[in-house]
C-alpha cells in the first residue's frame, strides 16, 4: 500500500482555499459528497497522494469529522492508504487479527457533474489509517498534469506523524494492517515513499495524524 491522501477539515472551504493558494499550492475543487453536506478541495502532489481540505455547507453532526471539527477546532483529521482492493485488504487485515469496517460504498459529485465512486474500509481506532481504493477511473477522483505542480516546488508528503496512546499497541495494528513492516532507520513505518511516524501523545483530540511534512 502506499499513501492515498490526508484530510484536513475547515470551517469554511474558500476560507481554506484562498489560504492555500496563498503559499504556493495550486488547489483543485473536488466537489461535493451526495448524501452529506460536505465538499472538498484537492492539492495534489507529483507522487499522487494529496491532501484533502474539506468543509461541511450545513451542519453534518452523523460524521466524526465535523463532530471532532466542532469540538476541537481545525486541523488534521484522519488520512488514507491506497490498497489494490478494499475487499481482499480486509480478508488480509482480518487473517492477522484487525477487524475493519467495510467495504463501504463513497463518492462526490466534481464540479464538471462527473461522479467518482470508490471503497473505503474503516478503522475503529484511529492510530491508523483508513482504506480507500477507486471503482472509478482513479484520475477522475486525483487530478494529474499541472493540478500536481506547485509554485512552492512542494512534490509530495514525506511524512505523517500520528498521535497514540500505547506505542506497542499501534505498531501491533500497523503489522496486522500491512503485514511485515518496511522499517526506517529512525523506527519510522514506510508506505511507499511516505512515513509514517508514531508519537506517544495524549491530546485532546485524541489519537491520530497530528502533522505532516512535505518534500
Amino acid at each position: 500500500m502506499r499513501l492515498d491522501h490526508v484530510v484536513i477539515a475547515f470551517h469554511d472551504l474558500e476560507t481554506a482555499i484562498a489560504d492555500w493558494e496563498s503559499r504556493g499550492f495550486t488547489v483543485v475543487r473536488g466537489g461535493r459528497h451526495p448524501g452529506r453536506t460536505s465538499h472538498n478541495a484537492l492539492v495534489v502532489f507529483e507522487d499522487g497522494a494529496y491532501v484533502e481540505l474539506i468543509a461541511w455547507a450545513q451542519p453534518g453532526p452523523g460524521e466524526r469529522w465535523y463532530n471532532e471539527l466542532m469540538k476541537h477546532g481545525e486541523g488534521l483529521m484522519d488520512f488514507a492508504l491506497l490498497p489494490h482492493s478494499v475487499p481482499r485488504a480486509i480478508e488480509e487485515a482480518r487473517a492477522r487479527g484487525l477487524e475493519l469496517k467495510g467495504p463501504i460504498d463513497g463518492g462526490r459529485v466534481r464540479p464538471d457533474g462527473k461522479e467518482v465512486k470508490w471503497q473505503t474500509a474503516r478503522q475503529h481506532t484511529f492510530d491508523i489509517p483508513f482504506l480507500c481504493a477507486d471503482i472509478t477511473p482513479r484520475s477522475l477522483r486525483v487530478p494529474e498534469g499541472e493540478a500536481r505542480r506547485h509554485a512552492n516546488g512542494r512534490k509530495g508528503i514525506g511524512k505523517v506523524s500520528v498521535a497514540v496512546h500505547d506505542l506497542d499497541a499501534s505498531v501491533r495494528r500497523y503489522e496486522s494492517l500491512l503485514g511485515e513492516l518496511e522499517r526506517t532507520a529512525d523506527g519510522g513505518i514506510r508506505v511507499g515513499e511516505c512515513v509514517i511516524e508514531l508519537v506517544r501523545k495524549d491530546r485532546a483530540r485524541g489519537e491520530g495524524p497530528d502533522a505532516m511534512e512535505l518534500r
